[in-house]
């Protein structure tokens, strides 16, 4: 099986060529001009299916307020902002995502989420947040990001400097299936083409492994079967306090 599987995902590869030679010589960046039309348009579908697996898992959001304040919440790779409608009422919002043609639909999202105080967007990666201060977020969300991020283990390590102590950690992310089922199979197989079509996005990530080794105080984590297509239905869901 594994001898198959890397075949035909070397097979795959090979057909990719073009794709890694549009990327070579740095024509991909028109892709990334597209790639926020096909999110904004995907992520009302992916709310739909997902939604009541969002609101539980960011129904204990408040319990992470400062006595006396407001609920200070940084999204990283907040896209077009899917998880706005989730976020507590009264919530101070920043923003913050690599790709500079999301602020377009981000600012859509807002004008129809009025119920959050927006602070900020700004246009940084998971890696590097050095415009947030140490210990002053009270969440970190992230939701379909760490899949794409080039450091995982970087883009934890800063999730958990910005927060304060007791602040938590929330993420909803897609993952790697189990070694013995199909969907590990295809995942392998197809991750050469994905690679391109989720714009740096690994379907083959064991994003948990990070996320236990992160060096939070407290780990809320299950791992979930998602309504969605078989390639991306194993997901992790939970929450990392400091």
């Amino acid at each position: 099986m594994t001898s198959v599987m890397r075949f035909l995902s070397s097979v795959v590869n090979i057909l990719c060529i073009p794709l890694h030679l549009i990327h070579a010589v740095g024509l991909y960046g028109i892709y990334k001009r597209i790639f926020p039309i096909c999110i904004n348009r995907m992520t009302k579908s992916y709310n739909k299916k997902m939604h009541d697996k969002k609101k539980d898992l960011f129904r204990v959001l408040p319990e992470f307020k400062k006595a006396g304040g407001q609920l200070t919440i940084l999204e990283i790779g907040c896209g077009a902002g899917a998880n706005f409608e989730f976020y507590p009422p009264g919530s101070r919002l920043i923003c913050t995502d690599p790709n500079p043609h999301f602020e377009k639909y981000l600012t859509e999202t807002m004008a129809k989420n009025d119920h959050l105080r927006y602070e900020r967007f700004v246009v940084a990666s998971g890696e590097d947040l050095r415009a947030v201060e140490d210990d002053s977020i009270d969440a970190v969300v992230c939701t379909l990001v760490l899949c794409s991020v080039d450091d995982v283990s970087q883009t934890l390590r800063e999730a958990h400097r910005i927060l304060r102590p007791g602040g938590a950690f929330f993420f909803l992310e897609h993952v790697a299936g189990d070694t013995s089922t199909w969907t590990y199979f295809f995942q392998h197989v197809l991750q050469p083409l994905w690679y391109y079509f989720g714009d740096g996005c690994w379907i083959v990530r064991e994003t948990w492994k990070y996320v236990e080794e992160a060096g939070f105080s407290d780990l809320k984590l299950r791992h979930i079967e998602a309504p969605l297509f078989f390639i991306i239905k194993p997901h992790i869901s939970g929450y990392a306090v400091k």
